[in-house]
């Protein structure tokens, strides 16, 4: 049994300096980082979207006879599958060029014809402010998700006898902020 003995001391004392070095590294403090917390920042900057569509609308000055003489009003049907949204207090203008038929002035042209008919664009409906060719002017807004461009116009007729058919122009607005 002597032998025995030995092992079993071998074991016991084994055992003891385990317990003895678990009880040490125990009681020494954990270095461990178990959490660290980290900033999350966002910027919102000033600006406008437009989404949607590939035309701001329509002016369409209706049908008049050849012969007719005077002014004809129309405003701008603006294509409902566009919308135009700015951040809240953008301070938003337009300007438009002269479109594809600009004189002295900006013309609808009927396709394949050399006759031009005159017309004016203005940013409201009284016909106060005039949008000159590529002329800032301003666009004020009360619904910032749902922005309407306010394009109106004046058709000028002479009474000239101009030949039937459609007559148009294709203008391009230029947004800024």
């Amino acid at each position: 049994m002597s032998g025995n003995n030995g092992l079993w001391l071998l074991f016991d004392n084994n055992l003891a300096y385990f317990f003895v070095l678990l009880v040490i590294f125990s009681a020494l403090p954990s270095h461990a980082i178990t959490s660290q917390s980290f900033q999350v920042a966002a910027t919102i900057a000033n600006g406008c979207v437009v989404s949607g569509g590939s035309l701001f609308g329509t002016l369409d000055f209706g049908t008049h006879p050849s012969n007719a003489n005077g002014n004809f009003n129309a405003s701008l049907t603006p294509n409902t599958s566009l919308t135009l949204g700015c951040t809240p207090g953008t301070a938003l203008s337009m300007s438009i060029n002269g479109g594809n038929n600009y004189t002295s002035s900006r013309n609808v042209k009927q396709s394949g014809f050399t006759t031009l008919l005159p017309y004016l664009l203005y940013a409201d409906n009284a016909h106060t402010i005039p949008i000159g060719l590529n002329q800032n002017v301003s666009v004020s807004y009360s619904n910032s998700n749902n922005i309407i461009i306010p394009i109106y116009g004046v058709l000028q007729l002479n009474g000239a006898n101009n030949p039937s058919g459609t007559y148009t122009d294709l203008l391009t607005v230029t947004l800024s902020w």
